[in-house]
């Protein structure tokens, strides 16, 4: 996990350079013996071994709505392997029916109420909340705008963080307003990790990490485990604290 505020900032130019864009993640699936019959699409022939590697999620999404129901389909598979990562894990299951490899656990503190909410096994359903976090992710750009002109006002990392924790709590909230009840799954989950059904507070994560900087951080985070049920994980890698 980055530790300085100049990390921060690289992060930033990184996503003005437009190298952590929504789509451009360089993951694939492979083929497993369990998928070694020929398969049917409706319009196009599924993608070979040889340039499976090469596919991104959308492309994925794209090639399992193309299929007819019940035809053997290739498995999609991440670069980065979601059950190499311990945080992810506590929030999710390996599940070999889900359209990206993962669904949320039941057990999950943070993802428990998003276990039933959708059929993590259907290519449309899961196409769908996949739109919706794109749409939250590309959001959170706003978070690096901010960022980059409170530096320019030459304000304090406190300053900064409070802002930007605040914002990234209403910007979650907003991803769903359109949805009563994934909005309400929000305020619940929020309510049973943060103990406030918005979010955390600057203050709370102030008193869990003791520096100011470290807020600012958590608040450019991103959920890995709900991240790799949706297709991001790839994409989003860099941004995950591992330890």
């Amino acid at each position: 996990m980055k530790t300085t505020l100049c990390i921060l900032l690289a992060c930033l130019l990184f996503f003005s350079a437009g190298f952590l864009t929504l789509g451009a993640a360089p993951s694939g699936f492979i083929t497993s013996a369990e998928a070694t019959e020929p398969q049917t699409a409706l319009e196009t022939e599924p993608p070979t071994a040889q340039d499976a590697a090469e596919q991104p999620a959308d492309a994925y999404l794209a090639y399992r709505l193309s299929l007819a129901p019940d035809v053997p389909y290739t498995p999609f598979a991440y670069e980065n392997n979601p059950a190499d990562n311990p945080k992810a894990m506590a929030d999710i299951l390996i599940n070999p029916d889900a359209v990206f490899g993962f669904s949320p656990s039941p057990e999950s503190t943070r993802l428990k109420e998003y276990a039933d909410a959708l059929d993590w096994t259907s290519p449309k359903a899961v196409a769908e909340a996949r739109q919706q976090r794109k749409e939250y992710h590309e959001s959170m750009k706003e978070l690096y705008r901010m960022i980059e002109d409170l530096l320019a006002e030459a304000a304090p990392v406190e300053q900064i963080a409070r802002a930007v924790s605040r914002r990234r709590n209403e910007l979650r909230l907003e991803s769903a307003e359109d949805n009563p009840e994934d909005l309400a799954r929000i305020k619940k989950s929020n309510l049973e990790t943060y103990g406030d059904e918005l979010g955390p507070t600057a203050d709370s994560l102030y008193e869990k990490y003791g520096s100011w900087q470290k807020v600012l951080e958590k608040a450019l985070g991103t959920n890995a485990g709900m991240d790799a049920c949706l297709g991001f994980y790839d994409e989003y890698f860099e941004l995950y604290d591992l330890n």
